[in-house]
């Protein structure tokens, strides 16, 4: 059953105040309020970093090239640039510094920052753009949960868990180069998969390979017969949304399944190769820039970062002779991702690279939670457990059990999976961070499972209150480790 409909407006003999309550909230109020709630929340919670590649890249667009002044010393209103580490040096003939340097990012988001460049130079503030991004994101996340079958109780929930319960919440309110990236990848691929969803309203209830009754193999061969017929524009255009992301944060291009099995065209090879074209060409472009600013297809910025970090920090436990993505790396990363917990009641700032300064020296001060001379648990830089910091996605598990039986749930669930995999296998995992900032490069497809899984659960006695007990969870920690990362400086 549509949740829907089993959740519509109360019938005439309501309450007054639930009739008014319910006729205010329209899709329209509701999206509207998210935005503002966003963005003072958000631009709140943070202050202005100087972690600015973004803005260094913008401006070396506007001047018709690719590599950014490095190293620039400061300057009056500027801190420059010489104190970066994630740049490529580049040189002259002679063997000497050029002044100039690459940065390996994918370059959507200098390219977003490029008319704010324009105007206001290097003195912009790029945190005004994440600020604005996240709060995007948040109504798109309401605008795609809108296209599931839930009702919208859960639909709200779901979005206020995406927005200030997951660390979007950390990313957006700091805007600094790494993070501002997962914000626009996040506008991209949000707008993506709500688009698929709108074209393809039986995606939860089709099994894997069907649909409209047809067979895998029996729908792909008949696209077959008619190639002219491969092209679908709509999921053309959600391929083209899926690739622009991809230009942002290069490994949602992992998320590929979704699009494979969620979508227009009917059958899983015409909606194949719709969104493959359309990712084909922001991906193909960003290969091709690589190609021409570097010499090479994948950016030798980041083997010459590997190289820097593994030997410089040694307490990350990198291995310089292995590969910057090897298997080898899972098991020491899903310690991470699951099992990190907040150092409790320590008696120095915990540094994945050294302890700080001493805590609780003066008796007199007692532990809280928000005490900066001798708290209670503090964040690790190196990353926490994603069930720690966002329980609400423990929601998702009553929809993984339709894995292998809908579209949607295989979907999401392959493509966060895939994602996750090739992520886990990197040697870093997005330190200096509150959370895990990874996350964010699939939690759109976890966020589809948790409003199904909420649905499900919303509709036990008392599963409700459990849900909503979980997304004030989630919410009350990530608001305490993003008030504990403005504090420490990260």
């Amino acid at each position: 059953m549509d949740g829907r409909v089993a959740q519509g407006r109360p019938g005439p003999g309501a309450n007054p105040i639930v009739r008014a309550w319910d006729s205010w909230l329209t899709p329209t109020n509701v999206g509207f309020a998210l935005v503002l709630v966003a963005i003072v929340v958000y631009w709140a919670s943070g202050t202005e970093r100087a972690y600015n590649h973004f803005v260094w890249q913008a401006a070396a667009f506007l001047q018709g090239r690719a590599a950014i002044d490095y190293p620039v010393g400061p300057s009056a209103g500027s801190p420059g640039n010489a104190w970066f580490q994630d740049v490529l040096p580049l040189y002259d003939a002679s063997g000497k510094l050029s002044g100039r340097g690459l940065l390996p990012f994918p370059p959507l988001p200098a390219v977003v920052l490029m008319p704010f460049v324009a105007i206001f130079g290097l003195g912009f503030d790029e945190r005004i753009v994440s600020v604005a991004g996240g709060a995007i994101d948040v109504v798109l996340a309401y605008w795609v949960l809108g296209r599931l079958p839930v009702g919208p109780r859960v639909r709200l929930l779901t979005t206020l868990f995406f927005g200030f319960g997951t660390v979007l919440w950390y990313a957006a309110q700091l805007g600094t180069t790494w993070f501002l990236a997962h914000v626009i990848a996040l506008s991209a691929l949000l707008a993506a998969v709500g688009l698929t969803l709108e074209l393809d309203p039986r995606a939860a209830d089709d099994e894997p390979g069907h649909a409209q009754g047809d067979t895998w193999w029996r729908g792909a061969l008949r696209d077959l017969h008619d190639p002219l017929h491969l092209l679908d524009r709509r999921q053309f255009l959600a391929g083209l949304l899926f690739g622009l992301a991809c230009t942002a944060r290069l490994t949602i291009v992992f998320g590929a399944p979704f699009f494979m099995l969620v979508g227009g065209g009917g059958s899983w090879l015409r909606r194949s190769v719709s969104a493959g074209l359309g990712a084909l060409i922001p991906v193909g472009g960003l290969l091709l820039y690589n190609l021409v600013s570097t010499g090479h297809l994948l950016h030798p910025g980041y083997d010459y970062m590997y190289r820097l970090e593994s030997v410089g920090y040694p307490g990350l436990n990198y291995h310089p002779d292995w590969s910057i993505e090897d298997l080898r790396y899972i098991p020491q990363n899903l310690k991470i991702l699951f099992l990190s917990l907040p150092a409790f009641f320590p008696d120095a700032i915990p540094s994945s690279v050294g302890s700080g300064h001493a805590l609780c020296v003066d008796p007199a001060i007692g532990r809280g939670l928000f005490e900066p001379a001798c708290p209670i648990a503090l964040p690790r830089d190196v990353g926490m457990s994603i069930i720690a910091t966002s329980p609400a996605f423990l929601l998702l598990i009553p929809a993984a059990r339709d894995y292998g039986r809908t579209r949607l749930v295989t979907g999401a669930a392959l493509a966060a999976f895939v994602i996750a995999v090739i992520n886990l296998m990197h040697f870093s995992q997005g330190w200096v961070q509150f959370g895990y900032r990874f996350s964010n490069d699939y939690v759109v497809f976890l966020l589809l499972l948790v409003g199904l899984g909420m649905a499900r659960v919303a509709q036990r006695r008392r599963g409700l209150a459990l849900a909503v007990t979980l997304v004030a969870a989630s919410i009350a920690i990530n608001f305490w480790g993003t008030w504990w990362g403005m504090k420490l400086g990260w």
